[in-house]
């Protein structure tokens, strides 16, 4: 009676792990890419340098340009996502912007899909020299869009619970340009900006810049001079949810007031609970670091967070300054998270309610 008992349950234990097998053969992949988890290609400090040129996984088929695309691996039919189009500033690359701001290291958990692209090379004005990889309008915003529709098209736009654009620095800047465009005005959500633009400006560090060729500081700007990276006064032409990151170091102080909390109706800003990590970011401007205001090599910090409650809509809006940071170190753990954690509060639906119109 044992030997039979014993064949029958190793029969079943191969029948169960035979399912479990053509399960995750039939798993569906989306766009071309198998999901991975941890996400491939992942690096952490200078072991990220080599796999900088590395373009993505993914192919936006009316262009050829590649981009990574990383999302749960455990979906199942009718879940909702959160969609994040992860933007670089000027000069980067799209697998350094995936470690500055890692959410994917958060999509199981969060059932986040993160498109993370790569800008063209324009031109350089000074002959002989290379070029800079930019976000232009010409170049660019047809690829951002080709983008999101691939990926709202694959996922099913019934299953977006939510469209958020993350831009650091002038990819936060082109995502405050874009966002209220005729292609994205009815599909974003939320806006993060990673130094990249604040609805109602942040005064800008007089000495904000890369360091010179020695290593010094560069030249104090002229009154007035940048300040639109940080942000400007004038409301957004459409509505979406905004969360605004800064370094400490990249600001002379962060507002108390938020025009667009105003419009919202929001309640006075309330400072939660500081952010305290034990582990540095992925990764740094490897070329440049040494000047606080640019940047140092990832560690370890601290981060605040001001949230304006009661928001019309359950809107959010917050503002999150990283204490002695600068313009380029990586997100920690623990604050990346707790960004995420508020873009998944956030309500959507644009994308949804478009599909169900």
């Amino acid at each position: 009676m044992q030997k039979r008992v014993g064949l029958w349950l190793a029969a079943l234990g191969a029948a169960v792990g035979g399912l479990a097998v053509a399960g995750a053969a039939e798993a569906k992949d989306y766009l071309g890419v198998a999901c991975q988890s941890p996400p491939p290609t992942h690096c952490s400090g200078d072991a990220c340098q080599a796999s900088l040129a590395n373009p993505g996984n993914a192919t936006d088929p009316k262009t050829g340009r590649k981009f990574w695309l990383d999302y749960p691996c455990d979906l199942k039919p009718g879940d909702k996502i959160i969609f994040v189009l992860n933007i670089h500033g000027a000069g980067s690359i799209g697998q350094w912007q995936r470690h500055y701001f890692p959410a994917m290291d958060y999509k199981d958990k969060y059932k986040l899909v993160v498109a993370t692209p790569t800008a063209a090379t324009s031109p350089s004005r000074v002959a002989g020299q290379p070029g800079v990889r930019v976000w232009v309008p010409d170049a660019d915003d047809a690829h951002l869009q080709n983008i999101a529709t691939e990926v709202i098209d694959a996922f099913g736009a019934r299953n977006i619970k939510s469209f958020w654009l993350a831009g650091h620095s002038q990819g936060g800047a082109t995502s405050h340009r874009i966002v209220c465009s005729d292609f994205f005005k009815d599909k974003v959500d939320g806006l993060l900006s990673l130094s990249g633009g604040r609805v109602g400006r942040a005064e800008i560090n007089p000495r904000f810049g890369p360091p010179k060729a020695d290593g010094s500081p560069p030249d104090p700007r002229p009154a007035g001079a940048g300040g639109g990276l940080l942000g400007g006064a004038n409301l957004p032409a459409c509505q979406f949810s905004h969360i605004f990151e800064t370094g400490e170091h990249e600001i002379v102080s962060l507002p108390d007031t938020s025009p667009l909390a105003e419009e919202f109706g929001c309640s006075a800003r309330v400072e939660e609970k500081e952010v305290v990590d034990d582990q540095p970011g992925y990764v740094w401007d490897y070329a440049r670091q040494g000047y606080p205001v640019w940047g140092m090599k990832a560690r370890p910090g601290k981060a605040k967070i001001w949230l304006y409650p009661h928001c019309k809509g359950g809107r959010i809006v917050a503002d999150v300054e990283r204490l002695d940071k600068g313009h380029t170190e990586g997100l920690e753990p623990h604050i990346t998270e707790a960004i995420v954690k508020l873009m998944v509060e956030a309500p959507g639906g644009k994308v949804s309610g478009a599909a169900k119109s």
